[in-house]
């Protein structure tokens, strides 16, 4: 079993979601997975393809 990628979390969470450190860290796995967009994608840990989906909806400014 491969650790969860925090790093990947936390970079669509707090940088691309621009959540609140307080409400990212407040959220459940699953409840972050919806907010990503996640959910409906097959949930679970963030993969490649859906940071890159991601990146294109929410494109730095």
């Amino acid at each position: 079993m491969r650790p969860f990628p925090w790093d990947m979390a936390m970079a669509v969470g707090l940088g691309r979601l621009r959540l609140d450190p307080r409400v990212f860290w407040g959220l459940s796995l699953r409840e972050f997975a919806a907010v990503a967009g996640l959910i409906g994608q097959g949930g679970g840990a963030l993969t490649r393809p859906a940071l890159a989906g991601l990146m294109q909806r929410f494109p730095d400014g």
